[in-house]
């Protein structure tokens, strides 16, 4: 148990170290905005709803990651329409 909440805190704290050394530098694309932005509204949304059944942090994981995929298309499209692509 006590190996398994470790390794649980090492890969998030990768996982967050790796996230802001990606942002890093030039400023945010339109495309990477969408994607924050829809990572963080689907996980509250996710720990809301995960809350509900009692698993926040198995709805926050899941909204978190359809948050993200969605917010990265819109941000992707509406890049690609003002650029012209």
């Amino acid at each position: 148990m006590k190996l398994s909440k470790t390794l649980t805190t090492v890969v998030g704290a990768v996982a967050i170290a790796t996230s802001l050394a990606a942002c890093s530098g030039e400023p945010l694309s339109t495309r990477e905005k969408g994607t924050l932005i829809g990572t963080g509204v689907g996980a509250a949304g996710g720990a809301v709803v995960g809350a509900a059944v009692g698993a926040p942090l198995a709805g926050a994981a899941i909204g978190g990651v359809a948050g993200g995929a969605t917010g990265f298309a819109v941000g992707n499209h509406i890049q690609n329409e003002r650029n012209g692509d």
